[in-house]
């Protein structure tokens, strides 16, 4: 399927999806399946690589308008991200050396 204006959206939304194992069917009947459905942060930054480029190309726009459209659909789609046990000690030891 080719990726358009008109469904890119739900397109990414599919992506994130599948990076975890899920398709939007799985996840339809739960309301806060954005919620309840969660990244790593390497999965994020993976959905990132891969979404900002491809809403530059299907938008025809340039990095800071597809930036902040990638960011608009985060906010109101994307998974939460979850911090391994790793990313989460070294976040606790950077806040405690401030």
């Amino acid at each position: 399927m080719k990726v358009t204006r008109e469904n890119l959206g739900m397109h990414l939304i599919e992506y994130q999806l599948n990076i975890i194992g899920k398709t939007f069917a799985d996840v339809e009947s739960d309301e806060q399946w954005n919620h309840n459905n969660t990244f790593t942060q390497k999965q994020f930054l993976e959905f990132k690589a891969y979404a900002i480029p491809l809403i530059k190309k299907v938008l025809k726009c340039n990095s800071k308008r597809a930036i902040t459209s990638f960011e608009w659909l985060n906010l109101g789609f994307g998974l939460r991200v979850v911090p391994t046990k790793e990313e989460h000690e070294n976040i606790i030891s950077n806040l405690s050396s401030d």
